[in-house]
């Protein structure tokens, strides 16, 4: 591929540990093909920094499929890069032109440490579903869907919230480094479904509390979020969130 491709110069935060002092550094790299996802882009340049007795540039990812949320990397100041609803591992380098500088970095928030380099730790958002995000009553033996009905209005808002992959792009993009997206989305699936209505009150609070917890921000309705999301879900969710959390507190004996 030498002497063929896009020549690249890309910038990219490199930080040792979470204790560490990061900064950017810059890279050359030729040959890159317009058909290469962004992250084999990356594999490229680990193999030649690997060549050349460098350390390797750490970043995370997993499926590759855009389904799993591992792929999490802020391209020149936007979550996942330029293209609307696609993870980075969806990110094709014919997005880009010859010439061009890359700015690659981490997730930028107080609840998503960085582990090293490109990688953060969003365990954050694990402890919030621990609070809640399931059902874990007895909701009986695996039935015919026509069982029990679900008005197809609720079956659709309760699919769109559940497409949420918990990739934190919906934090790294807000200026408040809220999480108010990703919470109501994992409130939502459950809310608006049958199944997951004995638990709501004690869902709801419980997991915004552990948000609070976290370090997140609160929400300012920038809808940045959204706009981030490359699952699309939608900021109507938080309004719900807000709505379940009122309920909740004023209505049952769950108080925050």
């Amino acid at each position: 591929m030498a002497g063929r491709g896009m020549n690249l110069t890309l910038k990219i935060w490199r930080q040792a540990g979470p204790k560490a002092k990061g900064e950017f550094q810059t890279y050359k790299l030729g040959g890159v093909s317009p058909d290469m996802s962004f992250l084999e882009m990356l594999d490229v340049l680990n193999e030649q920094l690997i060549q050349h007795g460098e350390e390797s540039v750490a970043f995370d990812h997993d499926c590759r499929e855009g389904i799993c949320g591992m792929c999490s990397l802020m391209i020149n100041g936007q979550a996942h890069g330029p293209d609307k609803a696609t993870t980075t591992c969806q990110l094709h380098m014919r997005r880009f032109r010859d010439g061009d500088t890359i700015v690659i970095e981490p997730w930028r928030a107080t609840a998503f440490p960085v582990v090293r380099d490109l990688v953060v730790d969003r365990s954050a958002f694990d402890r919030i579903i621990g609070q809640g995000g399931f059902v874990s009553i007895n909701t009986g033996n695996a039935q015919d869907a026509n069982c029990l009905p679900v008005p197809k209005h609720n079956q659709e808002k309760a699919m769109e919230a559940a497409a949420c992959i918990g990739c934190g792009a919906c934090v790294a993009a807000c200026k408040n480094a809220s999480a108010m997206l990703f919470v109501s989305a994992k409130v939502s699936q459950l809310a608006l479904l049958p199944q997951g209505e004995p638990e709501a009150a004690r869902r709801v609070v419980k997991m915004v509390a552990q948000m609070d917890k976290e370090g997140f921000g609160g929400c300012t309705n920038t809808y940045e979020c959204e706009a981030a999301c490359p699952a699309e879900v939608p900021a109507s969710n938080i309004a719900r969130l807000n709505r379940e959390y009122m309920k909740a507190v004023l209505l049952s004996d769950e108080m925050p």
